[in-house]
């Protein structure tokens, strides 16, 4: 279990990594579309290489296409939407929101898993809630109003695709998917996600180095929060080690801070406490 937890905490700290790289990427006007289409690339590379060196195979199954396609699909345009967000949020704002999908997929499990939903799971929920009105209110005192405010939720719409993401893949693992496989298409849907936004909404397909550097980065990033997690569920408690994974907001905050990115007010603080909060009362059985 030991080993579980450090894979988590390694997965924590590469997600709010890459949720700095996606600030600083979407502080200029770069195009969304070209990085998604970047991190694609090199995820792809580097999980086939993984299947390759472990002996795996691609297994193109029905059950593993279908399912890999349409999580992919939706995880891709989740992120696509968070760096989106994060143009004119904090890193911290933009982190902490996003990474309480897990009240999404508490709910979606509840409608579509027939799992229950007692009353710790809806104190959950409610601080939750409250973490984000809390940071929309900050956003919208401090930085443009309304605008703030939009861009807010573009984030939060991005937090419910990564939990009906997270959702799909239970629901497909659970069908006989094969996990290895099903990262490898997902990846693949990154590429051609972000080329069709590129082209179709934002009308232009241009690499630039500056581009590549940022999906050698997060791309590299991604495999890793992704394979560690991978490795921690593999080892340790699902219900321990997904909460754990998903406190990377607090990694985000921190090194933003510390780059000089954004200031801590009592409000973002009081707000990460709550989305703490809310994410151990939904871990809890």
């Amino acid at each position: 279990m030991t080993s579980a937890i450090v894979f988590a905490l390694l997965s924590l700290l590469f997600a709010g990594l890459n949720d700095v790289v996606f600030k600083r990427y979407s502080s200029k006007d770069r195009s969304r579309g070209m990085i998604v289409f970047g991190i694609g690339v090199v995820w792809l590379l580097l999980q086939s290489l993984t299947i390759i060196l472990d002996d795996g195979r691609f297994l193109p199954d029905t059950v593993t296409l279908g399912y890999g396609l349409t999580a992919g699909i939706i995880l891709a345009l989740s992120n696509i939407l968070l760096i989106e967000g994060l143009t004119q949020t904090d890193v911290s704002a933009g982190s902490t929101i996003y990474r309480l999908n897990t009240i999404g997929v508490v709910l979606l499990s509840v409608v579509f898993l027939q799992e229950p939903l007692g009353w710790l799971k809806m104190a959950g929920i409610s601080s939750g809630v409250l973490a984000v009105l809390l940071l929309m209110h900050q956003s919208h005192a401090v930085d443009m109003g309304r605008m703030a405010t939009l861009y807010i939720w573009l984030v939060v719409l991005a937090s419910l695709l990564r939990a009906i993401y997270g959702v799909i893949s239970k629901v497909g693992l659970n069908q006989g998917a094969d996990t290895d496989s099903m990262l490898l298409v997902a990846a693949f849907c990154w590429v051609i996600g972000g080329a069709l936004y590129a082209l179709l909404r934002e009308g232009r397909f241009r690499l630039t180095r500056k581009k590549t550097a940022y999906a050698l980065v997060s791309g590299l990033l991604v495999y890793l929060i992704v394979n560690f997690l991978l490795a921690a569920i593999a080892r340790g408690e699902a219900s321990v080690v997904i909460p754990i994974a998903n406190l990377s907001f607090i990694a985000a905050l921190l090194i933003s801070v510390v780059l000089g990115m954004e200031r801590l007010s009592v409000k973002k603080l009081t707000a990460v406490l709550c989305a703490i909060g809310s994410i151990w009362l939904l871990a809890l059985p």
